[in-house]
């Protein structure tokens, strides 16, 4: 009788503990969404701090030249697009220049003007924006927090990660041991190669497609591209997202303007799939396009929108995982993705 209590009192321990660990684990999602962010930026700066490391470079002194050219690009950036894209917007907004221009249109550029319009005048006004402002001032300061949170665990890990790396291992029989290693490396590899390659694409399909617009005369040029770099973060769904708002704000012009902006973005998908992204990317992942929206898909609905950013990253953690602990495959004997790094360096920095 005793025995028979106890074991239903250690059942019901465990089951209350995993039920206790499931809701404190939902309740922490964001902050480990922002630790396995941070993991991720770290992963895609390694092989450049090993690089800088043994040309004599101090590991901190290289994490902190990488932080430096990343706030310089965001400041360049800042420079060269924010004031034509500022100027842009009010255009954009002004009532009296749509109106004027839905006057004088016919069929469907006189149908989306007059939408806009519409929608331009619901918008609140006066004070009705004080309680929005103060909103959008506390949501802009929570982005800042889990920014700088961030990028200081991404500092962290590049200094703890060799240490953490050994913890486990030590806490497995020998014989595991190296297979352990070799599995985070793999993953370590396959998540900064990622994170390379998509910056790559985003600056890539963001100025190519800015040009592009405006060249054809594309209103508000400089924003449609940029939103088109930008979605390349949403595999699949992006790129349809930003086809089809170049060709709605072609349509206020001209159909010609509208054909000529779905070409252009035509041209820059092909050349990313069959160009770019096999030369850049390289399979770093290693996901089939029907898994990466899949996984866009159930992780966006499960944790919202912000957890597409950590999508692609996961599935791919998981499918090496189940690589080598389902499939029995050797980590050691993957092919290590080398974007913008030679393999040597690669190699050696995941090894």
């Amino acid at each position: 009788m005793a025995g028979t209590a106890r074991k239903a009192f250690v059942a019901t321990l465990v089951g209350v503990s995993v039920v206790v660990g499931a809701l404190a684990l939902w309740k922490l999602r964001l902050v480990l969404s922002l630790v396995f962010l941070g993991l991720i930026v770290a992963a895609a700066m390694r092989p450049g701090i090993d690089a800088l490391r043994r040309r004599g470079v101090p590991r901190g002194l290289g994490l902190a030249l990488h932080y430096v050219a990343l706030l310089g690009l965001v400041a360049l950036f800042l420079w060269a697009v924010v004031p034509t894209a500022v100027t842009q917007v009010q255009h954009a907004v002004d009532q009296d220049q749509l109106r004027h221009a839905a006057r004088h249109s016919t069929g469907i550029k006189h149908d989306i003007l007059v939408g806009i319009e519409k929608r331009l005048k619901r918008l609140p006004s006066g004070d009705k924006l004080v309680e929005p402002a103060a909103e959008v001032t506390k949501r802009a300061f929570e982005v800042l927090i889990g920014i700088l949170f961030t990028f200081a665990t991404a500092a962290y890990w590049i200094f703890e990660r060799d240490r953490a790396i050994d913890l486990v291992a030590s806490l497995l029989p020998r014989e595991k041991r190296k297979r352990v290693r070799d599995t985070w490396d793999l993953i370590d590899a396959k998540l900064g190669a990622f994170v390379r390659g998509q910056t790559l694409l985003i600056v890539l399909v963001g100025t190519v497609l800015s040009t592009a617009f405006a060249i054809i005369g594309l209103p508000y040029w400089i924003l449609v591209g940029s939103f088109a770099g930008i979605v390349e973060i949403v595999p699949v769904i992006g790129p349809l997202a930003a086809g089809a708002l170049a060709v709605g704000v072609g349509l206020t012009v001209s159909w010609h303007t509208a054909l000529a902006a779905s070409l252009a973005v035509l041209a820059v998908r092909l050349l990313e799939d069959y160009v770019v992204l096999p030369k850049v990317l390289g399979g770093a992942t290693g996901l089939s396009p029907l898994v990466v929206l899949f996984s866009v898909s159930a992780i966006t609905i499960l944790f919202g929108g912000f957890a597409v950013l950590l999508a692609v990253p996961f599935a791919a953690v998981l499918a090496t995982l189940v690589d080598v602990v389902v499939r029995g495959r050797d980590p050691a004997q993957e092919e290590v993705p080398t974007v913008l790094f030679p393999a040597k360096d690669a190699e050696v920095s995941g090894r």
